[in-house]
């Protein structure tokens, strides 16, 4: 496994878990790419929806790569969108270079990281003309809604104030369209950090406005539970099942079989 670092602008940075491509494998040699998002709320980057994420989607035939990206203060003027753009912008920029499929791009979001990613999908950078964006969504306890059921401290990062008009900016319900790629989803009906209604909102608008979407709700789980092993302190071999069902979606959603 071949293993690449990029700086992003603003100090975030992509590490990339890059298979190996040979002639024994010819029809390996070029491969998706799973673009793992951290969660914390925009207060931190979460390691344990790192790393472990990346090698799961690795060790099922994917390209992945870990995004590392503005937080706190730093989070402030949309960069970590900004962010995001840029390192879908390199992978594809890449893509012959790294034996990248640039057409079958994944975001895997945690949490906060939910929501970055399917802004990444959905929501207009100003002034970034040409936007890159992702051909399939692979969502995890998502912040989506800035409005009754928001996970608020993640508005608040993203905005510097508490003033709920101004978080709406940055909800996402609103914005799905059928240009919206399609979507995997997961959540528990337990978590009290970011509620599930923040899933059924998207939900209800991805299949009002037609796009392929497949989602899953589990009974028992707190927030933030990743992988759901114990390498993540979340052990749940039921839980845990959600990796193997989005690989199963992202291999029929890009016809690519490892």
């Amino acid at each position: 496994m071949q293993l690449e670092q990029l700086e992003l602008t603003g100090g975030g940075t992509l590490t990339l878990y890059l298979r190996e491509s040979v002639e024994a494998m010819p029809h390996f040699r070029q491969r998706p790419l799973v673009l793992v998002v951290p969660g914390g709320g925009y207060t931190h980057v979460s390691p344990r929806e790192g790393d472990p994420v990346a090698l799961q989607f690795a060790a099922a035939g994917y390209h992945t790569a870990v995004l590392h990206y503005a937080v706190g203060e730093s989070a402030r003027d949309a960069l970590p969108m900004r962010q995001l753009a840029q390192a879908i912008g390199l992978v594809r920029q890449h893509a012959e270079q790294w034996n990248i499929l640039p057409d079958q791009i994944a975001l895997c979001g945690f949490s906060a990281g939910g929501h970055l990613a399917l802004s990444g999908a959905v929501w207009e950078i100003p002034g970034m003309a040409d936007q890159p964006r992702p051909n399939a969504l692979l969502l995890a306890y998502p912040v989506v809604t800035a409005g009754e059921y928001a996970h608020r401290g993640s508005f608040v990062q993203l905005t510097g104030t508490q003033d709920i008009a101004v978080h709406q900016r940055f909800t996402l319900e609103d914005k799905i369209t059928p240009a919206t790629p399609p979507v995997f989803v997961w959540h528990t009906m337990e978590d009290e950090t970011v509620p599930v209604e923040n899933t059924l909102l998207l939900l209800s608008a991805l299949h009002k406005a037609g796009v392929p979407c497949e989602a899953h709700l589990f009974e028992k789980g707190r927030h933030g539970t990743s992988i759901s092993t114990p390498e993540v302190d979340a052990d749940s071999t039921h839980r845990n099942r959600w990796v193997q069902l989005a690989v199963e979606w992202l291999n029929d959603t890009f016809s690519f079989h490892a």
